[in-house]
């Protein structure tokens, strides 16, 4: 009995023991005691709706929902729109990119260049290929390609290869076949001369590029070429002879190491001096300006024909620029010319005492010859088509010119140089060991040109913030005039409802295009300034636009103006137009604010059908409407689909984006329209 009494006290003991709460147990509860107390206290002096909201995410017995003004309810409901937001951000990036593009890719309206003209998307007008660069020969572009020559004698060709009618990247077989030791490109075609001798020619030969008469050839246009000699045309001529081959606009002139000399080709275009330099003897070397061939003579003399343009140089004489006949100032001085360059109509010579003396058209700032240091001088000069780079005895390249295309930034860690050939917008510097070194100038043009030789991305940047501000500023014109009138005409009703209401029919029934291209018609007759007839296609177009959104507007106020707080401020004695425009307004600004954004795009689209149709803003300031109207043609439609694929792309983007930013916020601040989606 005693053991059992025992054992039930035990018992008794370890109940007790397990009931009374542990250290841990009583932490728990004086923390949960402080928490409830800090809580209370915050509820008490800051409130408890933000508090109790946050509870309520962990809470599932209740569910207190966050306040939210009507605001950020709108907000969240438009981002919550993935299409929307996605438009919203290509928008803003297009809108963007014409704004602040124009400072980065200036536009000269002025600037046209030939050998540009149609050059196809891509960025790879110096891209020479992997196999040559350790072993270069030569380099020669006039145009928009260009062909090398390694020394094993392998033909490259790279940049815009595509013509009208073929393609310079299809080498011919025999060319690849064999090694070639002399290869040169014109402006539209490309001579190689193989080891034995033989000529090829591939590209266009409607003026005997080829130096042989053209497969298109009647007899009609022969007066303006010249054909090749039979040593050219046969094959025949000595190979270990050649000293130069050197093309031009659609002519070709080989230089002997006897001085003797072949040309042919377009003697109308390329070359129109042809035939008095064709007769020289003793020719060192030669080259082609745009319109005439220049050579040096072994004697160090030079001669251009009768042609002017080589005639005249420039001195400083006294600190004063002094224009002087180059020939009779280097008899004068006893100078010798030992090379020679062009830049399109500009031509530099080299003088044995390490000058350069400048001749033909300046332009572009081509007679801002560097100065040189104390012991330094030229040894070679090439030039693009506005631009001069020569190499010192020194190794230093010094470049000069237009800069349009970054040609004359030369390297700054350049050395070593060797030898440069030089493109239309490009450099290419080798070493002593016959390896490129480095290139710089034009890499491309990543939309193509048009046929005028400008950049396509350009004139988009430039051409969408005219396209973009014309129609921002006609939604803005169309927007204050609907506003006010619709406003006026909803409040006030009767006769002024009436007045406004018909005058705004009277403005929807003038058929808008034909009224704005017989508007424009007349302004271009009257001899208006540009800017002045930009500002008045924005005027139009805002004038002509506000019916639409005047009546939205006068049955949102006809709606609001019934209402409670529109009596009780009438009862308080507030002015009418303050009640309808700073009372009544602001509740129906939403419809005003959807309008304005589909009118928007709907101006753009508007602008540039004028500007397609001719009757807009006039080339060459660029719009999307007018660079469109440019690539009206079924030939460029059908070769030079760039031309009008970017600019529609553009336009496309934009306003589709917009169009659909427009529906998100109809949706967003009109909740009836967005309940059966």
């Amino acid at each position: 009995m005693e053991e059992k009494q025992i054992d039930t006290k035990q018992e008794g003991a370890i109940a007790d023991a397990e009931n009374q709460p542990s250290a841990t147990d009583q932490t728990s509860i004086v923390s949960r005691f402080c928490s409830t107390i800090a809580r209370w206290t915050k509820r008490l002096f800051f409130g408890g709706s933000n508090l109790l909201a946050r509870e309520a995410k962990n809470d599932d017995i209740f569910s207190i929902e966050k306040i939210e003004s009507p605001g950020k309810q709108r907000l969240k409901a438009f981002f919550s729109k993935k299409l929307a937001v996605g438009a919203l951000i290509i928008f803003l990036a297009m809108f963007v990119t014409m704004l602040v593009g124009p400072a980065f890719f200036p536009l000269d309206l002025a600037y046209t260049e030939d050998s540009q003209k149609n050059v196809s998307p891509g960025l790879n007008m110096m891209s020479v290929p992997r196999e040559m660069r350790d072993d270069v020969k030569s380099i020669s572009s006039n145009s928009k390609f260009t062909v090398g020559l390694s020394n094993k004698g392998k033909v490259y060709v790279w940049g815009d290869t595509k013509l009208l009618s073929c393609d310079l990247s299809d080498i011919p077989e025999e060319v690849l076949n064999n090694k070639i030791v002399h290869v040169a490109a014109g402006t539209d075609h490309i001579i190689a001369i193989d080891e034995n001798g033989k000529v090829y020619g591939w590209g266009q030969n409607s003026n005997g590029q080829y130096g042989a008469i053209p497969d298109n050839d009647n007899g009609t246009l022969a007066f303006m070429y010249t054909y090749a000699p039979k040593e050219v045309l046969e094959g025949t001529l000595d190979v270990a002879n050649i000293k130069q081959l050197v093309c031009g606009t659609q002519v070709t002139a080989i230089v002997m190491n006897d001085g003797s000399l072949y040309m042919w080709g377009n003697h109308s275009l390329g070359a129109t001096n042809l035939s008095q330099i064709k007769a020289l003897k003793n020719v060192e070397k030669i080259i082609f300006t745009k319109e005439i061939a220049v050579a040096i003579l072994k004697d160090g003399t030079y001669s251009a024909g009768n042609s002017p343009q080589a005639t005249y140089t420039y001195i400083m004489v006294d600190g004063k620029r002094t224009r002087v006949k180059l020939q009779d100032y280097l008899t004068e001085q006893g100078l010798k010319v030992v090379d020679v360059g062009t830049a399109g109509s500009s031509i530099a010579f080299i003088t044995d005492d390490g000058r350069i003396l400048l001749s033909g058209t300046y332009s572009s700032g081509e007679d801002a010859v560097p100065t040189l240091a104390d012991g330094e001088s030229f040894v070679s000069v090439s030039g693009g088509l506005k631009h001069y780079t020569a190499v010192t005895n020194k190794g230093t390249v010094y470049s000069w010119g237009s800069n349009v295309w970054k040609q004359t930034n030369v390297p700054s860690k350049l050395s070593s140089v060797a030898q440069i050939f030089t493109g239309p917008f490009q450099n290419y510097a080798i070493n002593e060991n016959d390896e490129l070194i480095d290139t710089w100038g034009l890499r491309g043009y990543p939309m193509g040109t048009d046929g005028f030789g400008r950049d396509i991305w350009t004139r988009i940047v430039n051409g969408g913030r005219m396209t973009m501000s014309i129609g921002a500023i006609a939604v803005i014109i169309s927007s204050i005039i609907g506003i006010i009138v619709g406003c006026l005409s909803g409040y006030f009703g009767g006769w002024v409802d009436m007045l406004l209401m018909r005058l705004a029919e009277i403005i929807s029934a003038i058929p808008f295009l034909p009224f704005a291209l017989i508007l424009s018609l007349v302004v271009t007759s009257l001899g208006l300034e540009e800017m002045t007839r930009i500002v008045l296609i924005m005027f139009v177009l805002g004038v002509l636009s506000w019916p639409g959104l005047a009546r939205l507007v006068r049955g949102q106020v006809l709606a609001e103006r019934e209402k409670e707080f529109v009596i009780a401020a009438k009862a308080m004695g507030v002015k009418e137009w303050k009640i309808a425009f700073k009372h009544i307004l602001p509740n129906v600004i939403s419809i005003i604010i959807v309008t304005m954004t589909l009118d928007f795009a709907g101006c753009m689209l508007t602008e540039s059908s004028l500007s397609y149709l001719g009757f807009g803003v006039k080339a060459p300031r660029p719009t999307w409407g007018n660079m469109l109207d440019g690539a009206n043609n079924s030939i460029i439609i059908q070769n030079y689909w760039w031309q009008w694929l970017f600019p529609s792309i553009f336009l496309m983007i934009t306003t589709i984006c917009i169009n659909i930013i427009g529906d998100a916020l109809r949706d967003v601040m009109d909740p009836k329209s967005n309940s059966g989606r």
